[in-house]
């Protein structure tokens, strides 16, 4: 992995009014997501999400830091349908993401085929900085850039927000 790309939370708590985050794969497999998606096949969720304190971590405290200060973050899937059985997992997670205040959206890969996407999932801060994420075949993450290239961010920004348009929002996206 870069180890030059800035810290995540670090980009965030310096954003001032956008983070977009665009994810275009039906499977992730980093190790963290690994574990909680084996558990979930096996047990199925059991998060309480009104017990903040058993699910809370430093990822949605740094979106609520985000949301609290202004910035509006949005965050929307491409997804193959019928969807993975790690989508649904994430599907189910993603209450997560609405309780520290992100804005989340669905579209089914079939209706995104005339969007011209940029080759990898990305972070976009404040419409210029963009945090490119690099996956394997299988979904471990493998590098992080960061670019603050025009081309770049306008192709990012132009992807995200015509999937944006489109997208179905979280709770009413059924799998």
């Amino acid at each position: 992995m870069t180890q030059n790309a800035p810290d995540f939370v670090d980009m965030l708590d310096a954003c001032r009014e956008s983070a977009v985050h665009l994810e275009m794969r039906d499977i992730y497999g980093m190790d963290d997501e690994m574990e909680g998606f084996e558990r979930w096949k096996r047990e199925g969720r059991r998060e309480d999400w009104d017990d903040r304190d058993s699910w809370w971590h430093p990822f949605y405290q740094a979106i609520a830091n985000a949301t609290a200060r202004g910035v509006l973050v949005r965050r929307a899937r491409v997804v193959s349908t019928p969807v993975t059985e790690y989508i649904r997992y994430e599907h189910e997670g993603t209450q997560g993401n609405i309780i520290a205040g992100e804005h989340v959206r669905w579209l089914p890969r079939r209706q995104a085929t005339d969007i011209a996407f940029p080759g990898n999932d990305f972070w976009l801060f404040d419409d210029r900085i963009v945090r490119i994420n690099h996956f394997s075949g299988d979904g471990q993450m493998i590098d992080e850039e960061v670019t603050e290239a025009p081309e770049v961010a306008k192709l990012c920004s132009s992807a995200f927000e015509a999937v944006w348009e489109r997208a179905i929002p979280h709770d009413d996206f059924r799998i």
